[in-house]
Formats: C-alpha cells, sequence, structure tokens
C-alpha cells in the first residue's frame, strides 16, 4: 500500500514497517542533534542505577523513529500536506540499545477539510520492540491531498 490518497484511507487498515535495529551510535547521534546529553542517554552505569538495563534512546527518539519509520512505507510519498500534530504519546518500555524495533500503524478516522481538495486522517502508531512489546503509542493527525486535486494540478502542469 503506497502513494495514499484521502479517498484510498480506508479505516481499519493496518500497515507494519521494518524493523530497526537502535544502536547506541544512533542514541549518541541523536543526543548530538538536540544537544540532551542527559546521562540517562549517555552514561550506562547511571542508567543502570536508575533501573534500566544500559544507556536508554530518548523518549522523542523513538517518536521520530516512528515517524521515519513510516514514512519509509511510502503512503504518502505524493499525496501528504503537513502534520497536524501528535496526541497521546506514551512511552511504555524503555528502548535500549540493540532493540530491534518496527511500527504498527492503523488508519483510525478521516474526514474531509474545510478547505477543499484536502482531507484529515487519523492514524493510531505503536512502536514495538523485538519481544513484541509495544514500547510507545501514539496518535497522529496528517492533512493529506485528495486524489481528484491532485489529478487536477497533474493535468495544469
Amino acid at each position: 500500500m503506497s502513494d495514499v490518497y484521502f479517498e484510498d484511507v480506508a479505516i481499519g487498515t493496518e500497515l507494519r514497517s521494518e524493523s530497526h535495529v537502535v544502536s547506541a551510535e544512533d542514541i549518541g547521534r541523536f543526543c548530538e542533534l538536540t544537544h540532551d546529553h542527559h546521562p540517562l542517554h549517555t552514561d550506562a552505569d547511571y542508567a543502570q542505577s536508575r533501573g534500566f538495563p544500559g544507556v536508554i534512546a530518548h523518549g522523542l527518539f523513538g517518536l521520530s523513529l516512528m515517524e521515519g519509520l513510516k514514512t519509509a512505507l511510502k503512503i504518502y510519498e505524493n499525496s501528504s500536506i503537513a502534520s497536524l500534530g501528535w496526541d497521546q504519546v506514551r512511552f511504555l518500555r524503555p528502548v535500549v540499545a540493540g532493540d530491534a524495533v518496527h511500527v504498527v500503524f492503523r488508519f483510525t478516522d478521516k474526514r474531509l477539510s474545510a478547505r477543499g481538495g484536502r482531507g484529515v486522517v487519523t492514524e493510531s502508531l505503536q512502536l514495538v520492540n523485538q519481544r513484541a512489546e509495544p514500547v510507545i503509542e501514539a496518535v497522529h493527525v496528517a492533512l493529506v491531498a485528495c486524489r481528484q486535486a491532485a489529478d487536477v494540478a497533474d493535468a495544469t502542469t
């Protein structure tokens, strides 16, 4: 299922991404990018003293990875207009270096936008580890083009 326009969204459809193994280097690069060098993300002894098995990924790293793994599915390759936001984000379990995670993605709602040629799509997402445990869950709302509007734009170019 790729290049989904508003009309193509079928409520209840569920997709799964490929897995990604989170490395210590991934976590380190996220530290550098965000300037968040908290010892939970950089010092295994400190993280263990707080009850974690080792260095853990930032919650926002996991949320960003969810979006990236979803994007790799090419669901909205040509139809995406904007992300309207993330809601009900819950960090359920830590993501540690070595975890293999994937996204389970489900369309839960859709409605036409007040502005023509586009619609609002609600998605439920979970980031799931190699033990089939959800580690992050969230709801995402996306603004997606209608197929008819895309066809008109293509015809005029």
